[in-house]
C-alpha cells in the first residue's frame, strides 16, 4: 500500500467517526459513557473477530510479551481517550469538547519527538496549527473552562498516546487486523466492567439505544478503527493524527446534512482550514522526496 492510499483510509475513517458524532450524542440520553464505550466495543470486537482470526492464520504472527504489554499498553490508552471524551460530554458542551479533544492533534507531534524521540516532518507544527485554528473556528472558540474540559484534555493526550503506541505495535507485527481486534477487547472488558460497576445497566436502556451501539460499534468502531490500524502501517503517527482530525470537518458537514444544521462564514473557514492542513501533510512529503531524489540523480 502506499503512503497516498494509506491516508485515504485515514480520511475514510475520520468521514465514519465524523458522521457517528450524532449517535454517540444521543445515546447518552438513555445511557451511561461508560457502558456504551463497552459495548459498543463488544459490537466492534465481535465485527472484527472473524477477519483477526483469518488474518492470524494467515501471517501466524510472533507475538512476544513486550508485544503483549504494548498491546495492553495501547488498548488502555484507547480506552482512557474514550471514556474520558464520553463522560467530559456530561459536564461541558458539544463545542468544547470538539475543541479540546483536537488537541491530540498537537500533543501527537510533541509526545513522538520528547517521550518516544521520534522524527517529525516540519510540515507537521505548520499542519498541526491550521488544523488546531480550524478546530477552534469550527468551535466558535472556548466559552470557559469547566471539569468537563479538563477531562476532554486528558482524554486528548491518551488519544495522542494511542495513536503513537499502535504505529509502534503495528510496525513491529504487522497484523493490523489482529492488533485492532486485540485492543477492542481490551475496551470492550474494561469499559463493560467499569459501567456495571459505576452506573445502572438495564435492559431497556440498550433496546433504546440499539441503532446507536450498532451504528457506532460496527461501523464507527469495528470498520473505522481498523482502517485506522492498518493504514498506520504506512503513515507517521503524527501525520495519522492530524489527517484524522478531519472528523471535526465531517462531523459538521453530517451535522449539516443530517440534522439541518448551518455553519456560519466562520465554520467555514475553519473546514478550509483543516483541508490546508491535510493537503500540507500529504503533499510536503511527497515534494521533499522528488527533491531529494532529484538531487542525488544530479
Amino acid at each position: 500500500m502506499t503512503r497516498f492510499s494509506a491516508n485515504g483510509l485515514l480520511l475514510l475513517a475520520a468521514l465514519i467517526w465524523g458522521s457517528a458524532f450524532v449517535a454517540q450524542s444521543t445515546a447518552m440520553d438513555t445511557m451511561g459513557p461508560l457502558t456504551f464505550t463497552g459495548l459498543r466495543f463488544v459490537l466492534a470486537t465481535l465485527a472484527v473477530a472473524p477477519l483477526a482470526y483469518l488474518e492470524y492464520r494467515r501471517l501466524r504472527p510472533e507475538i512476544k510479551p513486550r508485544h503483549v504489554w504494548l498491546i495492553l499498553a495501547t488498548g488502555v490508552c484507547f480506552f482512557l481517550g474514550l471514556a474520558l471524551q464520553q463522560v467530559g460530554l456530561l459536564y461541558t458542551t458539544v463545542t468544547n469538547s470538539g475543541f479540546l479533544t483536537a488537541l491530540y492533534v498537537v500533543f501527537t507531534p510533541l509526545v513522538a519527538l520528547f517521550i518516544f524521540r521520534q522524527s517529525v516532518h516540519i510540515a507537521v507544527w505548520p499542519a498541526a496549527a491550521l488544523s488546531l485554528a480550524g478546530a477552534w473556528l469550527l468551535g466558535h472558540a472556548l466559552s470557559g473552562l469547566n471539569w468537563g474540559d479538563v477531562l476532554t484534555i486528558l482524554s486528548a493526550l491518551f488519544w495522542a498516546l494511542q495513536v503513537i503506541l499502535l504505529g509502534i505495535i503495528i510496525a513491529e507485527l504487522s497484523a493490523a487486523i489482529v492488533i485492532a481486534a486485540l485492543q477492542f477487547a481490551v475496551v470492550a472488558v474494561l469499559g463493560t466492567a467499569f459501567g456495571l460497576m459505576f452506573e445502572p445497566v438495564s435492559f431497556a436502556s440498550i433496546s433504546d439505544t440499539w441503532f446507536e451501539l450498532v451504528y457506532t460499534g460496527v461501523i464507527s468502531g469495528g470498520v473505522a478503527f481498523t482502517l485506522q490500524a492498518i493504514a498506520q502501517r504506512y503513515t507517521p503517527a503524527a501525520d495519522a493524527a492530524i489527517l484524522l482530525s478531519s472528523e471535526s470537518l465531517f462531523a459538521a458537514l453530517s451535522a449539516m446534512i443530517l440534522l439541518g444544521e448551518r455553519l456560519p462564514l466562520q465554520g467555514w473557514f475553519g473546514c478550509v482550514a483543516i483541508l490546508f492542513a491535510i493537503l500540507l501533510v500529504q503533499l510536503a512529503p511527497l515534494v521533499q522526496e522528488r527533491r531529494a531524489r532529484r538531487s542525488a540523480a544530479v
